[in-house]
C-alpha cells in the first residue's frame, strides 16, 4: 500500500481512490498515523477535486468501521434519527427528537459540534448543567429505553475517524464538501444502527450550500449512500435565507427549545421545519400510515405536554437538573451585557445576510475560531424579528448577549449591517422547499 503521501497526491491529483487506499488514510486518522497536516491536506484534496460515488461509499463505510456498529436486540420501536446540515438558530433537533419519542419511535440521536458560523446541537446541549454528551454505551441505551431519545455525541468507541476528521474541517475551509459531509454524517448515523433517517439539507444565504443545486446534490448524495447502506431515508430542503430560531447561540437555543416544546412558538418557521421533518420520520419509520396521521400524532404529543416530559426526562437521565425544565432560568448561564440592535430606519426587514449572524455569535464566543476554543455558552443573540417585520426607527431587531460592553458593541454593528430595510413589501418563501427520496 502506498504512503498516505502518495495517496494524498493522487487525490490532490486528481485521481479516484480505491477502497483499500481510503481505508489506509482513515485507519491513519484513527491510530494517530497520520498528522493534522496531513489529514488537513487530504480533506483540502477532496475539497478541490471531490470523489466518485464508489469512493463516498468506501469512505462512509470505513469512518463507520473505524468504531463500534450498535444493535438494538430486544427493542421494539423503530430505530429512527434525524441530521441537519446545519444553519444558524438550528436547534431542530432539542424539540424533534423528544416529539416521536412521544409518538412511539426510539431515537439514538448522535450529533455533532459546531462547523464554522453554525451552532452545534452538542454545544447547546452543555449550557444545561451537568448534561452528559459523551455517556458511556450503557448509559446511552438506557437513556434511550427510559426517554424514548438520547442527544449525544459521539463517544470514543463510535466512528472515532469522523470525530477527528470532523475537527479538522471546522477549521481549515473544507466543511462544505458534499463527499466530506455525507461521509461524516452518514459514519456517525450507520454506526447508531438506525433503520430510518430523516435529512434536513439546508440552503441559502445561512447554510454551507447556498445554491439549490448543491445543496440537491448534497441531498441526493446522501440518500443514495444511506439507502444503498439499508437505511430508509429521506431528505427535505428547507430555506436557510434567516436564522431559524428567533435565538442563535448555546444556552440562548436551549431556552428557545423550552418555549417551543411548552407551545409559544406555533406557526413559526421553526414550527413547519419540526413538523415537517417529525411527519416524515413516523412515516418513513411505519409508525404513521401517511403525513396527515403522522403530523397529527406530533402535534397532539406537543400541545398534550409528552413532548416536554420526554425532553425532562432525557436531561435528567443524562446527569442534567431533574427540575431543569421548571427552574430553567435558574440553570441556564446568563451574558453580562444585553444590548438592543436598534433599527436604523423605519421599514419592511426584506433581507439578512444569515452567514454574518452565525459568525458574530461565534465572535462573541459562541462558536470556535480554533478547534481547542472554549465556548462561552452565555453569549448570542435573541429576540431575532423574522424578515418580513416592520420595524420602526430605533425598534430592536434583536438583542446581543455578550461577555463585556465592547463585544456587545461590535456585534450589535454586524448586525446591523447584516439586514436590509425597505419601504416596499416582503413575500416570504416555503421553508421546506422540497422533498427528496432517491
Amino acid at each position: 500500500m502506498p504512503l498516505p503521501q502518495e495517496i494524498i497526491r493522487s487525490k490532490r491529483d486528481g485521481h479516484a481512490l480505491s477502497a483499500g487506499e481510503i481505508g489506509e488514510i482513515v485507519k491513519g486518522i484513527t491510530d494517530g498515523a497520520l498528522s493534522e497536516a496531513q489529514i488537513a491536506a487530504f480533506a483540502m484534496a477532496v475539497w478541490f477535486n471531490g470523489m466518485e460515488k464508489d469512493e463516498i461509499v468506501a469512505l462512509t463505510l470505513a469512518m463507520r468501521d473505524s468504531g463500534d456498529v450498535l444493535s438494538w436486540p430486544g427493542e421494539t420501536r423503530a430505530i429512527s434519527d434525524k441530521h441537519s446540515t446545519g444553519g444558524v438558530g438550528d436547534n431542530v433537533s432539542l424539540m424533534l427528537a423528544p416529539i416521536v419519542a412521544a409518538c412511539g419511535l426510539a431515537v439514538p440521536m448522535i450529533s455533532g459540534r459546531g462547523l464554522g458560523h453554525s451552532g452545534g446541537t452538542l454545544d447547546k446541549l452543555d449550557s444545561i448543567p451537568g448534561y452528559n454528551t459523551q455517556p458511556s454505551e450503557a448509559l446511552f441505551r438506557k437513556v434511550v429505553a427510559n426517554a424514548g431519545c438520547a442527544i449525544i455525541g459521539q463517544t470514543s468507541e463510535l466512528a472515532p475517524a469522523d470525530r477527528k476528521l470532523y475537527a479538522i474541517r471546522d477549521v481549515t475551509a473544507t466543511v462544505d464538501s458534499v463527499p466530506l459531509i455525507t461521509a461524516s454524517i452518514l459514519s456517525k448515523k450507520l454506526a447508531a444502527g438506525l433503520q430510518s433517517l430523516v435529512l434536513d439539507v439546508k440552503v441559502g444565504n445561512g447554510a454551507f450550500m447556498t445554491s439549490r443545486e448543491d445543496a440537491e446534490t448534497l441531498a441526493h448524495s446522501l440518500v443514495e449512500v444511506a439507502n444503498g447502506a439499508g437505511v430508509n431515508t429521506t431528505a427535505l430542503l428547507t430555506d436557510m435565507n434567516e436564522p431559524l430560531a428567533d435565538a442563535a447561540g448555546n444556552a440562548l437555543e436551549v431556552a428557545h427549545c423550552l418555549a417551543y416544546l411548552k407551545g409559544e412558538k406555533a406557526g413559526t418557521r421553526m414550527d413547519q421545519v419540526v413538523m415537517g421533518l417529525a411527519g416524515e420520520m413516523l412515516v418513513l419509520s411505519g409508525a404513521a400510515e401517511n403525513v396527515e396521521t403522522a403530523l397529527n400524532r406530533a402535534r397532539e404529543a406537543l400541545e398534550s405536554g409528552k413532548a416536554l416530559e420526554h425532553f425532562a426526562r432525557m436531561v435528567a437521565h443524562l446527569g442534567g437538573p431533574a427540575d431543569f425544565v421548571e427552574k430553567s432560568e435558574h440553570y441556564l448561564p446568563k451574558a453580562p451585557v444585553c444590548l438592543p440592535v436598534a433599527a436604523p430606519g423605519t421599514g419592511i426587514l426584506e433581507h439578512c445576510n444569515t452567514r454574518d449572524i452565525g459568525l458574530a455569535v461565534v465572535a462573541l464566543g459562541g462558536g470556535r475560531m480554533h478547534s481547542d476554543d472554549v465556548i462561552d455558552y452565555r453569549v448570542g443573540v435573541s429576540d431575532i424579528l423574522p424578515l418580513g417585520s416592520k420595524v420602526e426607527k430605533g425598534e430592536p431587531i434583536a438583542m446581543v448577549h455578550a461577555a463585556d460592553e465592547a463585544a456587545a458593541k461590535a456585534a450589535c454593528e454586524t448586525l446591523l449591517k447584516s439586514y436590509r430595510i425597505g419601504n416596499g413589501t416582503y413575500s416570504p418563501g416555503n421553508v421546506i422547499i422540497s422533498k427528496i427520496s432517491s
